[in-house]
């Protein structure tokens, strides 16, 4: 059975964190991998994604983005072909009956919505697109909407956790340069390296932003193999590749 986790943020907003359970998916991407960049089955991946939609909203077209680690966010009114997918790392809409589908492995995935606007956002915040911007991006293209700061709650899913999220020091020091108050996102690890809590981090912007309601789901992908796909944890088991999982919102139709 697909495990939808949701937020308390988000209220009845059609919303749900899914990981790696009920999927037809085998091998080491075995489960719900919706992931059209790892080695597994097309067809696999394909059958996955219809299930994690008809597990949400059914009926309703899921579109998804090409991600690449970036600040940008486009701004979706219809659905979207596989082929024709645009590389971004976050989407907003205003449009019954479309998903708003975020794919992770570790990095934070990131869901917005306005209720009484009527607006929602996704977003894909690894560290790179996390210190660049993609939520302050996502924010204002939910304005540009009709969304306002004030009415925006934001939910904030399964992602690697400070235990098992093991940065070198020269890492640490580039978001201190970006703010020096960035160092509480950091504790001591073992020599040369530190613990990054980048789901905090993730949440400190959102609040820099003006966003007041936001849920932590504190949920660490790495420690948990039956329930998540990790990127580094497939990494350290020398794996060879490795499933995605799915973060959804929708408006009903």
């Amino acid at each position: 059975m697909i495990e939808l986790l949701r937020a308390p943020a988000l209220g009845d907003v059609p919303h749900g964190f899914a990981g790696r359970q009920g999927g037809v998916s085998t091998g080491v991407c075995a489960g719900l991998n919706v992931g059209l960049g790892s080695e597994d089955d097309r067809l696999a991946i394909l059958r996955n994604r219809d299930l994690a939609r008809d597990a949400l909203l059914p009926g309703a077209t899921l579109v998804t983005v090409r991600q690449v680690h970036s600040p940008d966010v486009v701004t979706v009114t219809a659905p979207i072909a596989e082929d024709e997918r645009p590389e971004a790392d976050a989407m907003v809409t205003r449009t019954p009956g479309l998903i708003l589908g975020i794919l992770t492995a570790d990095c934070v995935p990131v869901l917005f919505a306005d209720r009484e606007a009527g607006v929602i956002g996704a977003a894909h915040a690894g560290w790179k697109g996390a210190i660049s911007g993609v939520t302050d991006r996502t924010i204002a293209a939910m304005e540009m909407l009709g969304a306002t700061r004030g009415g925006i709650a934001c939910a904030i899913g399964p992602c690697i956790g400070r235990a098992s999220y093991e940065v070198t020091l020269d890492f640490a020091e580039r978001f201190e340069r970006d703010d020096a108050d960035n160092a509480r996102f950091f504790s001591a690890g073992r020599a040369g390296h530190c613990q990054f809590d980048i789901a905090a981090y993730v949440a400190s912007r959102l609040q820099a932003a003006g966003i007041g309601r936001i849920s932590l789901l504190d949920e660490d992908t790495y420690s948990q193999a039956s329930r998540f796909f990790s990127y580094r944890r497939s990494c350290h088991a020398q794996e060879g590749d490795y499933g995605r999982q799915i973060s959804m919102i929708a408006l009903p139709s």
